[in-house]
């Protein structure tokens, strides 16, 4: 008797790697590509005085932002200029029409 795995041929396996194309799609590209899309809008709408994190570990203040650039305030006169895909993560979003608190007053 003929074997009938070997008859099938190597048709047979291609819904097999299109299932697991389709879940590797929703497990890791898919996922990826939102938080790429994400981080590309946060980087967009960064304002002056949002307070970042970069990829270094390094926390500061927006001064600037350019297309090319976002300069921060990192301590009193120290300003870094880095790339938009060097910030990492917002960590404090200047709220719309607040007070400045008494050591933004002093700067």
């Amino acid at each position: 008797m003929p074997d009938q795995t070997a008859a099938q041929g190597p048709l047979a396996m291609l819904p097999v790697f299109a299932v697991m194309f389709l879940i590797f799609y929703i497990l890791v590209f898919r996922p990826q590509a939102k938080e790429r899309k994400d981080h590309e809008k946060m980087v967009k709408n960064l304002k002056k005085h949002d307070e970042v994190a970069t990829v270094g570990g390094i926390f500061g203040t927006v001064v600037n932002v350019k297309p090319e650039s976002i300069t921060l305030r990192v301590d009193e006169n120290v300003r870094v200029e880095v790339e938009p895909s060097a910030i990492t993560r917002l960590v404090k979003p200047k709220a719309q029409g607040s007070e400045p608190t008494p050591a933004e007053k002093s700067r």
